[in-house]
């Protein structure tokens, strides 16, 4: 059994300049994932004729499957078509099925009257198979060369969506014997990529060639992937398992879970195992906090919510945060933190409580507290924890790391009190 690789190619200059963001290629390589094809590469180019056929051009170089999406429509700047049909030696038809299906889609449902520019959409090369498309007005088209199954699909993610289902993936389980694909993923928190990469390299030597190792941090974490590719299924998730336990060890220390979810998402599920509550008080983070701990469907039941005390006068009328303290210590401070944190889960009735405080940039700094100061402070019933952390990235940055320590924070006093 041979690996399949595919290969993933955007189209459109919105994807160049970032007015657009690529989710095609991220959802598609996932699919493909799923079904044992490695992805050898995903490149996005613009409205360019000479772009595109190079990038054809590579991708079949290199490829069993090409995959296209984007450049199907009825404006000027849709020129993906007739250059597939230039590419593959073909002339371009009408295709009545597509016409039917265009026009069931104007006189029907759109109600509106179609002209010319939309009667177009039912051109195809003669070259290809259509590959009907019953979200939108432009089909698919199927083209080989060499044995390289090259594959065109409209951009509109729904409509890619609708075609990967119903043609791609039935097509590719025809054509290929690809083999399984099995992941493991852990997240760590707590240790850089470089110490932690020190700390687990005779690990990753020991791996087997088929077993990849794989690091992606982010903003104070770290996940790990393990990444296997096999002909037997049964034997690859076994063998794989092992590894994983292995990898498991060796981090234990800053292991936060073994599965490949966020840290909110970890938090939820030990407060629902224990059936307890959680509140925040945030000024610096101004609620990204709370989006992070409400953006995933159940967080009801154990999160309840939040006071952003941005300025001192919330501190200290809904928080009852001492002036004195403000006018001494200030707001970024062990001090006002601790208070924050007490009075928000008293008044929430919580079990649990997070309090952030700090200087995000690029202003705020005094002689005494620079830019990416922060103060985090987290409560229970019986305890209180503070700790300060001086980061030193943008604004943005700086939020999400204070975000994200004070989650983790949180969490080591969940478990530490199981």
């Amino acid at each position: 059994m041979n690996k399949i690789y595919a290969s993933i190619i955007t189209i459109g200059d919105e994807l160049l300049i970032g007015q657009v963001i690529d989710t095609n290629s991220s959802w598609i390589a996932q699919e493909l994932n799923k079904a044992g094809i490695l992805v050898k590469n995903r490149v996005a180019v613009g409205d360019n004729r000479e772009d595109i056929w190079q990038a054809i051009d590579d991708a079949i170089s290199k490829s069993t499957l090409v995959l296209i999406t984007g450049g199907l429509g009825p404006t000027a700047d849709d020129i993906t078509k007739p250059l597939l049909c230039d590419y593959f030696g073909g002339k371009m038809v009408m295709d009545q099925a597509t016409l039917d299906h265009v026009t069931y889609i104007f006189k029907e449902i759109l109600r509106r009257p179609m002209i010319e520019r939309n009667t177009l959409q039912a051109q195809v090369p003669d070259v290809c198979t259509v590959l009907k498309n019953e979200k939108g007005t432009a089909p698919g088209m199927l083209f080989t060369k060499n044995e390289v199954k090259v594959i065109a699909m409209p951009g509109v993610p729904h409509e890619m969506k609708w075609i990967m289902h119903n043609h791609v993936m039935p097509l590719a389980a025809q054509w290929f014997n690809s083999g399984y694909i099995e992941h493991r993923t852990l997240l760590t928190a707590g240790i850089g990529e470089s110490f932690l990469a020190e700390q687990i390299s005779s690990f990753e030597t020991a791996l087997p060639s088929h077993i990849k190792l794989a690091y992606l941090p982010n903003y104070g974490m770290v996940r790990l992937r393990l990444s296997a590719w096999g002909n037997n299924q049964t034997d690859l998730n076994k063998e794989l398992d092992n590894q994983f336990n292995q990898l498991k060890n060796n981090v234990l220390e800053y292991l936060v879970t073994d599965k490949d979810e966020p840290m909110e998402m970890v938090i939820g599920h030990l407060l629902k195992q224990k059936n307890q509550t959680v509140s925040t008080a945030e000024s610096c983070t101004g609620g990204y906090i709370a989006h992070l701990l409400s953006k995933h469907a159940g967080s009801s039941t154990f999160y309840t919510g939040s006071i952003i005390s941005y300025a001192n006068i919330i501190k200290e009328q809904l928080l009852d945060v001492p002036h004195e303290t403000l006018m001494t210590v200030g707001a970024v401070s062990k001090e006002a933190v601790k208070q924050m944190a007490v009075a928000v889960r008293e008044k929430m009735n919580t079990d649990y409580a997070i309090a952030v405080s700090g200087i995000m940039g690029p202003g705020g700094a005094t002689e005494e507290k620079a830019v990416g100061l922060v103060w985090i402070a987290v409560a229970s019933k019986n305890n209180v924890v503070t700790k300060h952390f001086q980061f030193r990235f943008d604004r943005e940055r700086n939020i999400s790391l204070t975000a994200i320590n004070a989650l983790n924070m949180l969490r080591a006093m969940i478990v530490d009190n199981s």
